[in-house]
């Protein structure tokens, strides 16, 4: 059982050690195919259902810093955003918050002695590539060695997600917690006995020479684009779910691809969500976002799709290895910004006490 451990001693002891560090780092991923399936309970009227994705080396981190007194701070260095507390009452009782991701899980966990939580993603804003997801990771994570709580990994997901869920105020699909936990290739197999993760062995080093992960510069809001299929869906919609129906037929497949190191499939797999997800929310693509595929595509690019809900954010462009920095150059030349991404190989780590 993989479980998140808290150091010795830890519990009933965060009003002293004042200084000591709990880090946490998890990373960010892009998805391949299967996305918004793994909503609650749409992944239940399409048997087979499996999200695909990556963990990319765009990393968020979590760190805590135990101090004298009941003082909590809350910092976002990516953001800019801080605020200070006198107490955990005086949390719990405001109304609005400059970090809402940090005091939602500092709700949850409800710490007794004084803190500083600091979080920094190297996510672009609204990158579409989960940045918020995994840094509720982190978060978790190092909340739940400040508090002596042991979790396994399944349930930092869950609370990680049930509580992003209370933030963001929309369902929240599952995918996205998993790379942040375990790096690599994810298979997410959504059943009704519960949900499975499967590491796909793939080779690592082939997959980067493969991908390009780009940025449009315009964040998206994937709440909305995802609660507007989602609803459509429940709603009983026949288009959204024919798509559906298809988007499943092709994540089985890409899980199979991917596995094979078939990556003439692949690219193909991709091109075909793509257009079929284009189908279903028509502003899940951007004038910029076609720009670039296109540029991109003029340059030897055999595939692309926006990662996540779309409507901006980052795209996942892939390519024969050897016109990887041509099709890089193009999407920089109109616009688009080229982010230092690779296979993250570790998930979720873990220091301090």
């Amino acid at each position: 059982m993989n479980v998140v451990r808290s150091g010795a001693g830890n519990s009933g002891t965060e009003s002293g050690d004042n200084g000591s560090k709990i880090i946490a780092h998890a990373p960010c991923r892009m998805d391949l195919a299967g996305g918004t399936m793994d909503i609650w309970p749409l992944y239940l009227f399409h048997p087979g259902a499996v999200t695909v994705n990556v963990a990319v080396s765009v990393m968020t981190r979590c760190r805590i810093t135990r101090i004298a007194g009941k003082k909590i701070r809350l910092m976002s260095l990516d953001t800019g955003r801080h605020e200070e507390f006198s107490g955990l009452a005086a949390l719990n009782a405001a109304k609005k918050y400059q970090h809402p991701l940090a005091a939602y899980l500092v709700r949850f966990f409800a710490p007794q002695g004084g803190f500083e939580l600091e979080t920094n993603s190297e996510s672009p804003a609204g990158a579409g590539i989960s940045g918020s997801s995994a840094l509720m990771i982190a978060a978790t994570a190092a909340l739940a060695r400040l508090t002596g709580r042991e979790l396994t990994l399944e349930k930092t997901r869950e609370i990680a997600q049930n509580v992003e869920a209370q933030l963001i105020k929309v369902p929240t699909g599952c995918q996205d917690y998993y790379p942040a936990l375990y790096g690599g290739v994810s298979a997410i197999h959504l059943r009704p006995d519960g949900i499975h993760h499967e590491v796909v062995r793939v080779n690592a080093d082939e997959l980067d020479r493969r991908f390009v992960l780009a940025y449009t510069g315009a964040p998206r809001k994937s709440g909305i684009n995802n609660w507007e299929v989602f609803k459509a869906h429940i709603n009983g919609d026949k288009k959204i779910f024919r798509n559906f129906e298809r988007i499943g037929e092709i994540a089985q497949a890409m899980h199979s691809a991917v596995a094979a190191a078939d990556w003439k499939n692949v690219a193909k797999l991709l091109r075909e969500e793509w257009k079929l997800r284009k189908t279903n929310a028509p502003k899940i693509t951007t004038p910029l976002i076609e720009k670039l595929i296109k540029a991109a595509t003029k340059n030897g690019a055999l595939a692309a799709k926006v990662c996540g809900a779309g409507g901006g954010g980052c795209v996942l462009f892939f390519t024969e290895p050897d016109r990887r920095e041509k099709v890089a150059d193009a999407i920089r030349a109109q616009g688009g910004e080229v982010l230092p991404a690779k296979v993250a190989r570790q998930g979720l780590t873990i220091a301090g006490n």
